[in-house]
C-alpha cells in the first residue's frame, strides 16, 4: 500500500448518529467539497444500541474501500472503533478518537445505564494498544467521561492525548458545531 495514497476518511458517529450541525457532519462536508473521499457509517435502522451491529456497520463501510483509511470517531463511535480494531485494522493508517465516553461508569440522565450498555456488548471497553496510530481528544468538562479516565484510555490504546479544554462533549448540545482543529489533527495522523 503506497503511503502517497490519500486515505479515505471514515466518519464513525456516536449513538445519536447523524446531526447536521455536528462537527463530524460539517467536517465530512468540508472534506468532500475539497475533493477528499469521505464515507460515513450509516445510522442503524434496528438494534440501534447494539455494539455488535455498530461494529458490523463500520466493518461493512471499511470493506468497501480498496485503499487506506483514517477513522474519525466521536463519543460511542470511539468505542465502536476500538471494539472493531480488535479483529480488523489492516488498512487503517490512524484514528482521531474524540471525547470517548466512559461506558463503565454511570452516565448522566437520558443516556443508557451501565447495565444496558453491558447487555448490548459495550463493556468491558477494550484496553489493548490499538494496531494503528491514534490521537485521543479529551475535554476537561465532558459530562460523559472525566479527563483522568480518558487519559487512562489513551495511554492503554497507545494514543497521543490532546486536551481540548472545557468543550463539554464537543457536540451541538454543548454549544459546538464546526471544529476546525479536527482537520489539523487529521493532517497530523496522515503524516505519521
Amino acid at each position: 500500500m503506497s503511503r502517497t495514497t490519500e486515505p479515505v476518511v471514515v466518519i464513525v458517529p456516536g449513538l445519536r448518529d447523524h446531526v447536521e450541525e455536528h462537527w463530524q457532519t460539517l467536517l465530512a462536508n468540508r472534506l468532500t467539497e475539497a475533493g477528499r473521499a469521505v464515507r460515513t457509517v450509516p445510522p442503524l435502522t434496528q438494534d440501534q444500541l447494539s455494539r455488535g451491529a455498530r461494529v458490523a456497520a463500520l466493518d461493512t463501510v471499511v470493506k468497501e474501500i480498496a485503499g487506506p483509511v483514517v477513522l474519525v470517531a466521536h463519543s460511542a463511535g470511539v468505542i465502536t472503533a476500538v471494539h472493531w480494531s480488535e479483529r480488523h485494522a489492516g488498512q487503517v493508517r490512524g484514528a482521531l478518537l474524540v471525547t470517548p465516553p466512559d461506558f463503565e461508569k454511570p452516565l448522566p440522565e437520558g443516556y443508557p445505564t451501565p447495565e444496558v450498555l453491558d447487555e448490548n456488548g459495550w463493556t468491558p471497553v477494550p484496553r489493548a494498544p490499538l494496531p494503528f496510530p491514534s490521537i485521543v481528544a479529551a475535554s476537561s468538562n465532558d459530562p460523559l467521561g472525566t479527563v483522568e479516565r480518558i487519559t487512562e484510555l489513551a495511554r492503554n490504546w497507545g494514543g497521543r492525548l490532546v486536551e481540548l479544554g472545557e468543550v463539554g462533549h464537543l457536540n451541538p448540545a454543548s454549544g459546538h458545531g464546526p471544529w476546525p482543529r479536527a482537520e489539523e489533527l487529521l493532517r497530523e495522523l496522515e503524516q505519521s
